[in-house]
């Protein structure tokens, strides 16, 4: 029997009272309840004073992230009365948050901005968020103008219940927008510099190719010629004699002095051979002109078997290195697109095979076309150390080269790449088997 029912019985018993077990048993088990029910609400005022501590952490710690963000943030309910503000807004406004907290927020926006603030205010879906611009009144006139982001708020029951209006001023937009496009334009001038050399030294290496490959037919024209003055000299020489009417016995040994006969067998070869030089001087001039960077987008029929033969040619000469070159080239075969454009592709992918066997003992290159389907395979090869793992995966990335210092811009296969997709094809590098690397494209026949 616990204290309260000892209590209750010596009250029972000094009072006189007689209680029957029915209504003994009754007060009892209400005090019982009593008991219960005050050890309940002690339990429950322990649990919401742990609630409340944790309610007052979290309050203060949003309100920490609030006073934290730099950008200004106001809320306002259904009909525009502003409920929080940040201290940002605060100080934009040079306001106390009482001056603000409770007014309407048309109140506090410049005069000629209510059109604006009405889309910031409507009602909307939970993910419809609205932009505008902002100038905000303050007591110096007005602020500068905001950039800002209307969020809409709703209740449990996805009612509308407010907005949530954040921004920054539009100054502090613009001046990063001005850099970070000041950044760009530097970056596109240096590329285009860049792009820019790699072309000269492009045409550096074909110009000393042409004028490699000149240089034997100007000299088989400039030696004949140089006969043929010679022969010009004996010849007026012996028509002279002619003219004058010398003894024929005369005639003869001048003639034969003068090697006459031989000088007229003579001049057939020297006319031929100065006219296949000036053939091959012409048809030099062709390919430079047939072959010179046209504009973009200038698409014509070409020739693969003249396109690679002409390409390997000037790229072989300009390196003067001996290289086996194997060209496995199916005829008639052709694509349309542009002429210098892919000339280019193939000069660069066969230099950069040859600088690639520099310590290669026997250097063999491949040069191959085949038709596959409705397109055109081209395919360089070369037998040298192939393409480290590491960089298969960068080769094209511009800027990136293995060559050394003041060998390579790191352009050319960027460039190559960009040509082939520009044609409709996908150049790719690949390590072959048997040792060597082995760079592809395909490009749609014509």
């Amino acid at each position: 029997m616990n204290e309260t029912e000892s209590l209750l019985k010596l009250i029972a018993s000094r009072g006189s009272i007689e209680f029957d077990h029915e209504r003994e048993g009754a007060w009892i088990e209400v005090i019982r309840k009593m008991d219960e029910v005050y050890s309940d609400l002690l339990r429950y005022e322990v649990d919401l004073e742990h609630k409340n501590a944790e309610l007052e952490e979290a309050q203060a710690f949003v309100t920490n992230v609030i006073e934290s963000v730099s950008d200004i943030l106001v809320v306002c309910d259904a009909i525009g009365l502003v409920q929080q503000v940040n201290s940002a807004f605060q100080n934009t406004l040079s306001r106390s948050i009482e001056d603000i907290v409770g007014r309407n927020i048309a109140d506090i926006i410049d005069a000629a901005n209510g059109a604006k603030l009405v889309q910031l205010l409507k009602p909307r879906g939970a993910s419809d968020v609205v932009d505008g611009e902002l100038r905000f009144a303050t007591d110096g006139g007005s602020s500068d103008l905001f950039a800002i982001n209307s969020s809409p708020r709703h209740d449990h029951r996805g009612r509308f219940i407010g907005v949530v209006l954040t921004g920054r001023p539009i100054g502090e937009l613009r001046r990063a927008y001005e850099a970070l496009h000041k950044a760009h334009h530097e970056l596109q001038r240096v590329q285009r510099q860049l792009v820019e050399q790699e072309k000269m030294a492009s045409l550096g290496r074909l110009v000393a190719g042409v004028a490699h490959e000149l240089n034997n037919p100007i000299s088989f024209v400039y030696g004949n010629i140089h006969t043929l003055m010679r022969y010009r000299t004996a010849l007026a020489a012996y028509f002279d004699a002619i003219h004058g009417k010398g003894k024929a016995g005369d005639l003869a040994a001048l003639k034969k002095s003068l090697r006459i006969d031989e000088i007229l067998e003579d001049f057939g070869p020297l006319i031929e051979g100065t006219m296949e030089g000036a053939v091959r001087i012409s048809e030099i001039v062709k390919n430079l002109r047939r072959l010179s960077f046209s504009r973009i987008g200038e698409v014509e029929r070409v020739n693969i078997e003249r396109l690679i033969n002409t390409a390997v040619l000037w790229a072989v000469r300009t390196k003067q290195v001996r290289v086996d070159v194997r060209m496995e080239i199916e005829p008639e075969l052709w694509v349309s697109g542009n002429e210098g454009q892919l000339h280019q592709v193939i000069v660069n992918l066969v230099e950069n095979a040859i600088d690639a066997m520099r310590a290669t003992e026997l250097p063999r290159l491949v040069v191959s076309a085949a038709r596959k389907g409705n397109e055109i395979l081209f395919r360089i090869s070369d037998n040298g150390p192939g393409i480290d793992m590491d960089n298969i995966g960068r080769i094209f990335e511009p800027f990136f080269t293995t060559k050394r210092v003041g060998e390579g811009t790191g352009l050319g296969l960027w460039i190559s790449y960009g040509i082939v997709r520009e044609h409709g094809g996908e150049l790719s590098a690949a390590n072959d088997p048997q040792g060597g690397a082995t760079f592809s494209f395909a490009l749609p026949a014509a």
